[in-house]
């Protein structure tokens, strides 16, 4: 059975740091198209970081480029999303997705773990 377990998530003050973690099962992550997407309450959910295993290579959203850091450890299968400086407009819920495809991240990823809820309080 496929799945991703997203974890990591919680109450943080303006300018603290977390880390997120995506972990996979029932595939490996080589491949992959893998993304960090987030919704905040009253928004449309967005894409945060993508990584593209046919580019081989890493985008982030504007608002966090330079605080957000996207990394995958092959051997436990698993993705992170280090997100430093928290600015309380980062509240929301994140999520991670893969993809078989490749490319770069889309609406609709094939596989899609719950969220994490991430808070940053000012």
């Amino acid at each position: 059975e496929v799945q991703l377990q997203a974890s990591g998530g919680g109450l943080v003050q303006a300018g603290g740091s977390l880390r997120l973690s995506c972990a996979a099962s029932g595939f490996t992550f080589n491949d992959h198209t893998i993304g960090w997407f987030r919704q905040a309450p009253g928004k449309e959910r967005e894409g945060v970081s993508c990584f593209s295993s046919g580019e081989d290579d890493t985008w982030y959203e504007d608002s966090v480029k330079g605080r957000f850091t996207f990394s995958i450890d092959n051997a436990k299968n698993t993705a992170y999303l280090q997100m430093t400086n928290l600015k309380p407009e980062d509240t929301a819920i994140y999520y991670c997705a893969a993809d078989a495809w490749g490319g770069w991240c889309r609406g609709a990823m094939d596989y899609w773990g719950k969220g994490t809820l991430v808070t940053v309080s000012s």
